[in-house]
This record gives structure tokens, C-alpha cells and sequence, in this order.
């Protein structure tokens, strides 16, 4: 998952001399080990970028925490002094993905005139975003919380709902601005719609294997969607 930052905590290689001294030998491989071990946060970043890693693998079963700690090659108690659970490392996920989405949300708002404009932006934003990362989309349309604990699952539709909600504001502003009688009627309606949309192509894309692009022939049906 390239959007998380990437661990630092690989040892460097060192190169020992044939005449260095034992003292300075020493040293450097005390200086060696040391850099081994990964700088606080660091262990939490890496578990949660090899969740995401195994998640993007087609067909992928549930991940236990026992596999999950074989790919890192510590034991699953290694794992628990970083999260208290399994449900804590899908917090984690979804922490980043709703962090990412609406960092990106407000950009769009605050730069870019127009509520339809704007809409067609958040769209194109989120089905990216989920291109980028296939590993979160299986969160995101909760294929690999079915077997975790339901609050993952109601935060998801959350995180669903407050998209739809920004795209409700985007799309009233536009529809008062084109003087439908009816604005909020339109934007509820077309709110609605277009998170269905965005759903189900985040479904799509998981279930094909990652291989069905969610943004496919977006240009063409953005427009058609807002009007």
C-alpha cells in the first residue's frame, strides 16, 4: 500500500574492514543491531502496510492475526503490544482511508468553484483513491470485515454517509444556481445515486480480482450522473 509512509527500520549494511581493531568491530556491530530496531511507530506502520498488502492478493481469505504475523516473522504477541486486537489493526485502515478521503474532500471544496464541478471531483477522487489502493477497497465495501467485529462495519457506512453528505451540499448548491424549484429534492436524489454508484464500483473492482477499473468510462458517465 504505497500511500502509507514506508518503514524505515532495515538495518543498514556494514562493511567490516580485515585489520579493524576488535574495539571498532564491536562497536559498528553494536551500532548495526541497534538500528534494527524499528523507531517508535514504526512497527504499527509496518503492520498495518502488510494487512493492507495481504488484503490485496485476489481471493484473499479472512487474515488471521497468526498469518499476519508469519509475514512479518514475529510472534501474534509481537502484534498485540502494537494493537490490542485484530479489530484495532482494521481501525488503523480505516482510519487512514478516511483521513486521506476527506483531507482530500475539503481541498476539492475550498478550490474548486462550482457544486457539480465539485461533486464530479469527490467522484473521481474516491474511485482513485480505491484504483490506488486495492487492499482498502476490500474495507471499504467491507468484504474483509464479514468475519470482524460490527462496529468496523457500521464506521464504513459512515465514512459512506458522510460522502454522501458532502456530495448533498455540493449538488443543492448547484441546483439553486440552475433554479430548480426543487433544489434539495435534486441533491438528496442525486446524492443518493451517485454514492450508490461509487459503492458498487469499489464493489466491482474487489470482486473482479482488481482487475475491473473503478474509474472505467468516468468521463462519460460523471456528467450524465450530475445533471
Amino acid at each position: 500500500m504505497s500511500d502509507l509512509p514506508a518503514p524505515s527500520g532495515d538495518a543498514d549494511t556494514v562493511a567490516l574492514p580485515a585489520d579493524e581493531p576488535a574495539a571498532a568491530v564491536a562497536e559498528i556491530v553494536a551500532a548495526a543491531g541497534t538500528r534494527k530496531r524499528p523507531r517508535p511507530g514504526e512497527r504499527r506502520v509496518q503492520i498495518l502496510q502488510t494487512l493492507a498488502a495481504m488484503l490485496e492478493q485476489p481471493g484473499a481469505e479472512r487474515i488471521t492475526t497468526a498469518a499476519l504475523a508469519a509475514r512479518l516473522e514475529v510472534s501474534e504477541a509481537a502484534l498485540y503490544r502494537h494493537f490490542a486486537s485484530k479489530a484495532q489493526m482494521f481501525e488503523g485502515l480505516i482510519e487512514f482511508i478516511e483521513s486521506s478521503v476527506f483531507t482530500l474532500v475539503n481541498q476539492i471544496t475550498e478550490r474548486d468553484p462550482g457544486g457539480t464541478l465539485q461533486a464530479q471531483k469527490i467522484c473521481t477522487m474516491l474511485l482513485q483513491f480505491g484504483e490506488k489502493n486495492p487492499g482498502m477497497v476490500r474495507v471499504m465495501v467491507g468484504d474483509a470485515l464479514v468475519f470482524e467485529h460490527e462496529r468496523l462495519i457500521l464506521r464504513m457506512n459512515q465514512f459512506f454517509d458522510r460522502v454522501e453528505s458532502q456530495l448533498r451540499q455540493c449538488l443543492r448548491g448547484a441546483a439553486d444556481a440552475n433554479g430548480s424549484l426543487t433544489p434539495t429534492v435534486d441533491a438528496n436524489g442525486l446524492a443518493s445515486g451517485l454514492t450508490a454508484f461509487l459503492i458498487g464500483r469499489l464493489q466491482r473492482y474487489a470482486r473482479s480480482g482488481f482487475k475491473r477499473s473503478p474509474t472505467e468510462h468516468l468521463d462519460l458517465l460523471l456528467p450524465r450522473l450530475t445533471a
